[in-house]
């Protein structure tokens, strides 16, 4: 499973928050209700978050192992 875990904390490091996100950066409060709840996002809003906090994709997003996971 993917967590956005990190992405809340290097938001809160930044000054940046759902207002400012939304208002100032454009991401629709769908894509931040999604990252709240740890569904998935498309690789081009993980780029444009990591474009505006200044960030590699690990700051944002961590895998943890879950028994929900697809069975491969």
């Amino acid at each position: 499973m993917i967590l956005f875990d990190p992405f809340w904390k290097i938001c809160e490091e930044s000054g940046e928050n759902w207002y400012t996100l939304h208002n100032k950066h454009g991401i629709s409060f769908s894509t931040l209700h999604r990252l709240k709840h740890n569904k998935p996002i498309s690789t081009t809003t993980i780029n444009d978050l990591c474009r505006i906090l200044n960030c590699d994709v690990k700051d944002i997003a961590t895998y943890v192992p879950c028994d929900d996971d697809q069975i491969l």
